[in-house]
């Protein structure tokens, strides 16, 4: 018996990976995140499974379905939203899971911010503007933040910025952002990522309270950085052509000239 965390994506059924679709479908027991997780995706259930909505459920009583699922010899397909890697509470299963001697796999999912920003047709690294990204949140009742953890913090490096959880306090994130980036700094907010309900918000720092007003008050992305609207940027060095590289060498003499093979 084996408990198989699936990253589910952010909303699209077929986002799912072929890994996560088959470990789903080899499962007769499916525990999902319901409020997150589209119900397409329980389509690939084998016939029969047992399928449990978590939304309503404690740790202690999503455990003890695992836990009578391994009494039966039974395998868990445990699906979250978006990637497991970052906010699926995933750590704190995986240690009871350890405690338990229960065996477990981990399948990789599509992450909202990447869900955003094909959405948004950008690329969140250019050369010469910033070649990093920084996911983060603002505090919330379930997780609080460490205390060097700031937006303040991240603006200071220019870096593009995947506010995540955060739309409830967009006077926030602006005010703690604004004195690093100005107030034409590009913002972009995605609802609801790659579902069929969709809806985008691209303006500034200064503009965008304005922009947002009505919009939903959860599921959002808020993307910060010049890179969403770029004036100009320099090309990548990869693929310029006097760029020595293994798979191109551009002399006899090249260091890698006849590694090619």
């Amino acid at each position: 018996m084996t408990v198989h965390f699936i990253g589910a994506g952010p909303g699209a059924p077929d986002l799912l990976t072929l890994r996560g679709r088959d470990r789903i479908a080899a499962s007769p027991v499916c525990l999902y995140a319901g409020s997150l997780v589209p119900r397409a995706l329980l389509d690939h259930c084998p016939p029969g499974a047992r399928i449990v909505n978590t939304a309503p459920l404690s740790l202690d009583a999503i455990l003890a379905e695992i836990v009578d699922a391994q009494a039966q010899g039974l395998d868990v397909a445990r699906l979250h939203s978006g990637d497991l890697s970052i906010w699926s509470a995933m750590g704190e299963q995986l240690r009871r899971l350890r405690a338990l001697g229960i065996p477990f796999t981990i399948t990789p999912g599509v992450p909202a911010f990447a869900a955003a920003a094909a959405a948004l047709e950008s690329e969140l690294t250019l050369p010469g503007l910033t070649q990093s990204v920084v996911l983060t949140r603002t505090p919330g009742r379930a997780s609080m933040m460490p205390p060097a953890e700031t937006l303040t913090a991240f603006a200071a490096t220019g870096a593009t910025l995947a506010i995540h959880l955060s739309i409830h306090a967009l006077d926030r994130v602006i005010a703690d952002l604004t004195p690093a980036y100005g107030g034409d700094c590009p913002v972009a907010i995605v609802w609801r990522a790659s579902w069929p309900d969709e809806r985008i918000v691209c303006a500034t720092l200064s503009t965008v309270v304005q922009a947002a007003a009505g919009g939903p008050e959860r599921t959002a992305l808020i993307l910060v950085g010049p890179v969403l609207a770029p004036a100009d940027f320099a090309e990548s060095s990869l693929y310029a052509r006097e760029y020595d590289r293994r798979f191109r060498p551009q002399t006899a003499a090249s260091p890698f000239a006849g590694t090619r093979e």
